[in-house]
């Protein structure tokens, strides 16, 4: 069993900057890799950005220049760092983790979500 925790979002005015985190615990044997979507209501869930083991990102066009993912693998942590927060950045922020819990089994693993409003 595997839980993510995430935490760091709010209201904020435009241009504005704002850090999530998630934790991951539980069983973990290994992190395959962590990142982040969102989804707004209406609209299926995008991917936002995420890193696997070996260091590689994958980010939506939209957040280029101004979202940087990071992780602290020793806290099984990973990060997001928003820059210039915009308008259309509002939605429901979702961390996202593909974990082996022993040598064989992995699963795609969610955090409960946390709200980023952009608003002036």
């Amino acid at each position: 069993q595997v839980q993510l925790v995430e935490s760091g979002g709010g209201l904020v005015q435009p241009g504005d900057s704002l850090r999530l985190s998630c934790a991951a615990s539980g069983t973990i044997f290994r992190i395959i890799s962590m990142g982040w979507y969102r989804q707004v209501p209406g609209k299926q869930r995008e991917l936002v950005e995420d890193r696997n083991s070996g260091g590689a990102t994958n980010y939506a066009d939209s957040v280029k220049g101004r979202f940087t993912i990071s992780t602290d693998n020793a806290k099984n942590t990973v990060y997001l760092q928003m820059s210039n927060l915009k308008p259309e950045d509002t939605a429901v922020y979702y961390c996202n983790a593909y974990i082996y819990t022993d040598s064989s089994h992995w699963d795609s693993n969610w955090g409960q979500g946390t709200q980023v409003t952009v608003s002036s």
